[in-house]
């Protein structure tokens, strides 16, 4: 017994373990993240996530900051605000790491918001080839599918991309 424990002890496996270390710089953040050290600061700022200053006063962050900082990129690409993704961040728990379970519930109610941006890129596409009544006149065709620019009195902007129907 005392041999497998040497042994363990003194194999790759356990040498690379004791090696990764608990505190990250913000250069090694933004390395495993793929985000840059100015977001990661801005991020911080915001309240989003949180380092610890060496006695040097440079920034050391708890490894499980890279999947605070993944869920921040994944929510962005949803759609959501920082205000959004500080309010979902919030509901994580400040005790331990977030699990599986904890992350499954903050994503669950997303899957609404998903829907409404898949239906606005499609309307983008169509809108792509067609007037999408901006009330600029500047396309031949909007002369035909918005006369007089009657789309306007709907109100500003690109009134059939953001799902005014068509008349």
């Amino acid at each position: 017994m005392m041999q497998l424990q040497a042994h363990l002890r003194s194999s790759p496996i356990s040498d690379s373990i004791e090696a990764v270390p608990d505190m990250l710089t913000i250069g090694e953040v933004a390395a495993r993240s793929g985000v840059a050290t100015s977001a990661l600061r801005f991020y911080e700022e915001r309240g989003l996530i949180r380092s610890e200053r060496a006695g040097s006063g440079h920034r050391r962050f708890n490894r499980p900051v890279i999947r605070r900082v993944a869920f921040i990129v994944f929510a962005q690409r949803v759609g959501l605000s920082l205000d959004e993704i500080g309010e979902e961040l919030a509901k994580l728990p400040a005790d331990r790491v977030p699990t599986r379970t904890d992350w499954a519930k903050l994503s669950t109610a997303w899957s609404s918001r998903i829907d409404e941006r898949i239906a606005e890129l499609e309307r983008l596409k169509e809108g792509l080839t067609e007037c999408i009544g901006c009330g600029c006149l500047s396309l031949g065709r909007c002369q035909l599918a918005n006369p007089g620019d009657r789309i306007a009195a709907r109100g500003p902007g690109p009134r059939y991309w953001i799902g005014d129907p068509r008349p």
